[in-house]
């Protein structure tokens, strides 16, 4: 019951979901709106010692300067490259809802799906931009400007990078045949692990926290590769850095 009203609920807005901007007004919303919480403990913790407890690069200051060059860039990627492949998007493949919404364990079931699939497509990606030069130097090597991240440089990244995420993020509700409610909320969570995993804090309701058995590393997992480059590849979970052997701790 509450999945459909919901879903009844956001058919309510059925023109707006329809229209070639949603896509990227939703998505770029949705980040934004989880990067704010971050924005301002980095503002917050240069004066409050107590926020600075939770950095896991405390001796790191993010400026305004860091933060506008990290939001500009992503508003740029949005405007010249994201927005255009939308509406190429919106006439090829027009939108369609049914009105049923999908049942909660089916809907829990393909987001845990989505983000298995992701994990492991960018873990691909992410190995091959490290391990080949070329591709470091030309396409990933933007990402890795900052060694102590933050919230806004979560998609400071170059276009191909962009794009390729987006790639993997859009097609994989469509590969496991996902009901658009089940999509929508697999790229809220999506966008809200990215934010978290470059927030750089380390905080008592942090999702690696609440996963049991250090199955997902979260954001000292991900802090710690921009600060060395050379381990924990896999975004979320750290079962194939497990594998690879590449999976570090900043004890280590």
């Amino acid at each position: 019951m509450l999945l459909q009203s919901l879903w009844d609920f956001i058919l309510g807005y059925n023109a707006w979901l329809r229209s070639p901007f949603f896509p990227v007004l939703f998505s770029l919303s949705v980040y934004l709106t989880f990067c704010l919480p971050f924005v301002v403990l980095d503002l917050l913790s240069p004066r409050l010692a107590w926020i600075r407890t939770f950095k896991i690069q405390q001796n790191s200051h993010v400026s305004w300067t860091m933060m506008w060059s990290c939001l500009a860039h992503s508003l740029y990627n949005h405007v010249v490259f994201l927005f255009p492949l939308t509406v190429l998007h919106w006439f090829w493949r027009p939108a369609s809802f049914m009105p049923e919404a999908p049942g909660t364990l089916r809907l829990i079931w393909d987001v845990v799906a989505c983000l298995l699939l992701f994990d492991f497509q960018y873990l691909i990606w992410h190995l091959l931009h490290h391990k080949v030069p070329w591709l470091y130097r030309t396409f990933h090597k933007v990402h890795h400007k900052h060694t102590s991240t933050f919230a806004l440089t979560t998609e400071y990244s170059g276009a191909w990078e962009t794009l390729s995420l987006g790639f993997f993020a859009g097609v994989n509700p469509l590969l496991l045949g996902c009901h658009p409610l089940t999509e929508m909320l697999f790229y809220v969570l999506n966008i809200w692990l990215s934010v978290e995993d470059h927030s750089g804090y380390d905080l008592p309701w942090s999702t690696h926290r609440l996963v049991p058995f250090g199955l997902y590393g979260g954001a000292p997992h991900h802090d710690l590769h921009h600060l060395k480059f050379k381990s924990n590849y896999a975004p979320y979970f750290t079962h194939w850095d497990r594998v690879l052997g590449t999976l570090h701790k900043h004890s280590d």
